[in-house]
């Protein structure tokens, strides 16, 4: 998560460039890294499991994206972030009821903790619209389906793999997209310098390395756990807007940093109670 909020100090170098095509090259890039990574031992995915990588690709990549974009077309980006970074709660939700248990309300609250303090730290900086809002919630729940949809592949396919198909069949969703949009020349125009570090900044970091981490966090503390850890977002792209100069360190957004690592800790506690208490008392 903090890979992905330091997106946020590199955007304003492809702001100009087409939206999906600048996001398919970035895949492009990222699914060549992965492929590298895996050093050619990619899982081969079960029909059912590639249908599951698919919609992956298609809500949790592609979808997401471009949903975030919209919605910031509309309304301000902090509006739009504090909508997103609800998503703490909605894991916690539906990753227990996905597994077939009973979700646990200590962290459902940990999870509204997080929550608070993200919308604390980006603050809400203008008018909300309904055309904002609704793209805001439809990123929101791609948002979440990036981690359910993956987590029962995770046991059979590995983090690596799960993230090199679903990055790599996001690509040709995001090159169709671009070309509907506008032909071969406009979709995919020749990149500057800055927007070549950007896209390849976004290729390794923010998807190559930071996808691999997270899935592998989602299948150690499981879905509802690891999303506590998307309050971090916000909390980085603050951290690095704060180093460049760009944003000022607020006693508010402070508190709202202190919520985060409060919530997340409340969250993580909990389950350490649970694995103690379901342990075999020795005698």
């Amino acid at each position: 998560m903090a890979a992905v909020g330091s997106s946020f100090a590199v955007l304003d170098g492809i702001r100009d460039y087409p939206a999906a095509g600048g996001q398919a090259l970035r895949y492009t890039l990222g699914a060549l890294i992965l492929a590298a990574i895996a050093r050619g031992r990619i899982g081969r995915p079960r029909r059912t499991e590639l249908v599951r990588l698919t919609l992956l690709a298609a809500t949790g990549l592609a979808a997401f994206n471009l949903l975030v974009l919209a919605a910031e077309a509309s309304m301000d980006p902090g509006s739009v972030g504090v909508v997103v970074a609800t998503v703490p709660v909605l894991l916690a939700l539906a990753g227990p009821l996905q597994a077939g248990r009973r979700p646990q309300p200590r962290v459902i609250a940990a999870g509204a903790m997080v929550a608070a303090g993200a919308a604390a730290v980006q603050g809400l900086g203008g008018d909300v619209t309904v055309a904002g809002l609704a793209a805001a919630l439809g990123a929101l729940a791609c948002e979440a389906a990036f981690s359910l949809l993956a987590a029962p592949l995770l046991s059979t396919l590995g983090p690596v793999s799960v993230s090199t198909w679903a990055v790599g069949l996001a690509v040709p969703m995001l090159a169709v997209l671009a070309l509907l949009t506008g032909g071969p020349a406009d979709a995919f125009p020749a990149p500057t310098l800055s927007e070549v570090a950007a896209l390849a900044w976004l290729a390794a970091v923010v998807t190559a390395l930071a996808f691999v981490l997270w899935y592998s966090a989602v299948r150690a503390l499981g879905v509802e756990r690891a999303g506590l850890f998307a309050g971090v977002l916000p909390v980085a792209a603050l951290l690095c807007a704060a180093a460049l100069g760009d944003s000022e360190l607020t006693a508010g957004r402070v508190a709202g940093v202190l919520a985060v690592a409060a919530g997340i800790a409340a969250g993580l506690s909990v389950g350490r109670r649970s694995r103690a208490s379901s342990s075999p008392s020795r005698t």
